[in-house]
């Protein structure tokens, strides 16, 4: 409890840091939200009521008097206004949110499925035809980026097999299949490689040898020993790939369609919807934070050296 409760606050100063940059960046940015908000809408005004818009948004005060409002009304929930669409950001983040959080699951989950028996199969088949062919897949994987596999996908599956819709019809698990496979592909091609490089280190291993010398067979040593030693590196690689898929999927909602925060942050930075923009820059910041916080309390809790390490202090 002490443990947890310690990095939990050495974090804390990490994400008032984050909200200060994100907020001196946006304001450094040299544009005018309120008169990109009457762009946007195809209006021209006066510059009288552009001025009185910018003093009702607080846009005329000091940097570090709209920083600390902002901050303040951020801790008590308010996350302002959208300037777009006039809606409360809060409750347009909350109610894309599910969508973004049933393309990161399913993504998750075929990314586990495909990586985790690969990378096995690839250490167990250590530079045998095997392994080569899927370290193969995996530099392929690695060297395609993203919207590349996204337009492959459209054009196989989407335009000329036409089983999957190309561009998303709604939150459901038809339109939501292209995504996943788009983020699982490279996930996966990173995964298996760590995978593979995390059990073939402990086949390497003095105790591995000694266990074939007493005549243990291979499988009972892979799957009680091997991997068992193996799943801390592992649990702590997954628990990575989910806040790297729940920050990074805006390009590949924007591709597809897809209804959740990613594609509505895009939407955001098109249209200098600064309030969007910070709630998205928050979101990222808890999701990295928080992460990382339970990839330390899964080191402490399955690694007893560092509990040993903890408790000697």
């Amino acid at each position: 409890m002490h443990y947890t409760l310690q990095r939990f606050l050495q974090l804390i100063p990490i994400l008032f840091g984050i909200t200060f940059l994100s907020f001196l960046l946006m304001y450094l940015a040299g544009s005018d939200a309120v008169t990109e908000m009457y762009s946007n809408r195809g209006v021209e005004v006066a510059q009288e009521i552009i001025n009185e818009r910018k003093a009702k948004l607080g846009l005329d005060l000091p940097f570090f008097q709209q920083y600390l409002n902002w901050l303040w009304n951020m801790l008590h929930g308010n996350m302002g206004i959208s300037y777009v669409t006039g809606e409360e950001v809060l409750s347009a983040f909350l109610r894309k949110l599910p969508a973004t959080l049933m393309l990161t699951a399913l993504s998750v989950l075929l990314t586990a499925v495909i990586s985790l028996p690969c990378g096995i199969l690839a250490a167990v088949r250590h530079d045998k035809p095997t392994d080569l062919f899927l370290r193969f897949l995996s530099f392929m994987g690695n060297a395609m980026p993203n919207f590349f596999v996204a337009m492959l996908l459209m054009e196989f599956l989407g335009i000329q097999l036409g089983i999957l819709p190309v561009i998303s019809g709604g939150v459901d698990f038809e339109s939501a299949l292209m995504p996943t496979m788009t983020l699982s592909i490279a996930m996966s091609a990173k995964y298996l490689r760590q995978v593979r490089s995390a059990v073939l280190e402990e086949l390497n291993k003095d105790y591995v040898q000694g266990a074939r010398a007493r005549g243990i067979s291979e499988r009972v040593i892979l799957w009680k020993n091997v991997m068992k030693a193996s799943m801390l590196t592992i649990m702590t690689l997954l628990a990575l790939s989910i806040g790297s898929l729940l920050g990074g999927t805006a390009i590949i909602e924007s591709i597809f369609m897809w209804d959740g925060v990613g594609k509505m942050a895009v939407d955001a930075i098109n249209m200098r919807d600064y309030p969007v923009i910070q709630a998205y820059v928050m979101w990222m910041a808890l999701i990295y934070v928080g992460v990382n916080l339970v990839a330390d309390l899964l080191y402490h809790h399955l690694d007893p050296r560092i509990r040993l390490g903890v408790s000697s202090k």
